[in-house]
């Protein structure tokens, strides 16, 4: 009889699927953003990589030792409680209302060489963003298995073009160019590196469900983490590629103006029919990814209101298991966002709700990462895996507190501003949990506050 660790995955099968899951739409406006500060931020992959390694392992332990429905939300209350469940839900769902406006901007830069008149005015560029949050939305409306499917092969949009760029880029490189944009700025090496690190970290957002497979997989424990590092480096090695040789293809003032910059660099190494082809690759890539984050993130809701933290309205489902009222919250949120960030800049527009996206994320990253102490204790394992899941767990937690400083002072005003509204939500929530028959007195005498008197 079949053993049923044959139906399971092996480490090449989940290091594939981890590397397709990851590698996403945040990557195709980065060349123009990196070129801002020129190509020192370079510099920034190398240390943005040693992060996602730790960060990446941290989640496939977690993964492995917590089950339960919530994700970081449910990493996160293992150390700090009830109330972290709420804040890292609700930092992240508020993370991913940014990250779908910012995604849609990224699709209107990659449709404007079909579409002129959206380059016309910032009004114009904005109900562009209306029309591909609204459209993605209603197409979320049929559940998660129409989701799924369009994602799993609209994602091959940005991979193809990126991949292909990595491996025969090369053939137009010139390294003059490259150097001529290596520091147009003349910017201090620890500020270049900073100055990217909220960039880079961007494209490796969703490394968060690195340990969501691992039911699937044969011998998890070892399998799991390798493969998400493999993953993890060979994203990370795609990435350093196509945004290294892009900047020794255009150059760096052109780059950084660019609203499609991938859509750019092939139209200059082929045609300009080419560089269209490789625009519409790009939109639907973006379509798809908008399609999942959406989606994910009406999930985040849901299960949050399943545990009644969130208001019961979010875990309404329709007949398509979509939770359904939960999206027209959300798109509400996004368009609101959209009007109160609009811009004549595409660019300019990506990287203010970019650097407050990585900001607000990185909330949910520090709290759902220190909850990895708390399970291995929990689990009673090694000595040297405690040792070695401890130490990753924090230097995981460190860089996520070191994008924090990289996103700027005015992603992390606002953004602390709109983690701090999050307590107030909580508050209520918490007060909800009061039953109506509470006896403050014996809770005291239960706790000890209050001893009997003697008789």
């Amino acid at each position: 009889m079949a053993s049923s660790d044959d139906n399971k995955m092996g480490l090449m099968g989940l290091t594939v699927l981890v590397t397709v899951n990851m590698m996403g739409s945040g990557i195709i406006m980065l060349p123009a953003n990196l070129a801002g500060t020129g190509g020192i931020t370079m510099l920034s992959w190398l240390v943005t990589t040693v992060g996602a390694l730790c960060i990446a392992y941290t989640y496939a332990k977690c993964g492995m030792f917590c089950h339960r429905d919530g994700g970081m939300s449910a990493y996160s209350q293992e150390a700090h409680g009830k109330s972290s469940f709420f804040i890292a839900s609700y930092t992240y769902y508020i993370c991913l209302v940014i990250s779908a406006v910012a995604i849609a901007v990224s699709a209107v830069g990659y449709m404007k060489p079909f579409f002129p008149w959206l380059s016309e005015s910032a009004v114009h560029a904005f109900w562009g963003v209306v029309g591909v949050l609204v459209l993605t939305m209603v197409a979320n409306f049929w559940g998660p298995k129409y989701t799924g499917g369009i994602s799993s092969v609209t994602v091959w949009g940005i991979i193809i073009p990126v991949v292909g760029l990595s491996i025969i880029g090369w053939f137009w490189f010139k390294p003059e160019l490259f150097a001529a944009g290596w520091n147009p700025h003349h910017v201090g090496t620890m500020d270049g590196i900073s100055s990217g690190i909220a960039l880079t970290l961007w494209a490796f957002l969703g490394i968060e469900t690195a340990g969501a497979n691992s039911g699937a997989v044969r011998n998890p424990e070892k399998t799991v983490p390798l493969a998400v590092m493999l993953a993890t480096v060979s994203v990370a090695i795609v990435y350093i590629a196509s945004t290294t040789v892009i900047q020794g293809i255009v150059p760096n003032a052109e780059l950084a103006k660019s609203s499609a910059p991938f859509g750019l660099v092939f139209s200059m190494m082929f045609t300009p029919f080419v560089g269209q082809v490789i625009c519409a690759l790009a939109i639907i890539a973006c379509i798809g990814s908008l399609l999942a984050w959406q989606f994910t993130n009406a999930q985040v809701s849901w299960a949050a209101a399943q545990m009644k933290l969130f208001p019961s309205i979010f875990g309404k489902m329709n007949k398509y298991n979509a939770p359904i009222a939960g999206m027209l919250i959300m798109l509400v949120l996004e368009l609101l966002l959209a009007t109160m960030s609009i811009s004549p800049n595409t660019v300019q527009q990506f990287n203010t709700l970019l650097n407050l996206s990585v900001f607000i994320n990185m909330v949910p990253y520090v709290l759902s990462q220190t909850g990895l102490f708390v399970m291995l204790r929990k689990n009673h394992v090694s000595a040297s895996q405690w040792k070695i899941g401890a130490v990753v767990g924090a230097f995981a937690a460190i860089y996520s507190i070191y994008g924090v400083y990289a996103c700027g002072q005015t992603a992390v005003f606002y953004g602390s501003i709109l983690t701090l509204l999050g307590y107030i939500f909580y508050g209520f929530i918490a007060a909800n949990d009061v039953p109506s028959d509470y006896d403050v007195k014996q809770e005291k005498m239960e706790r000890g506050y209050i001893t009997y008197p003697f008789k």
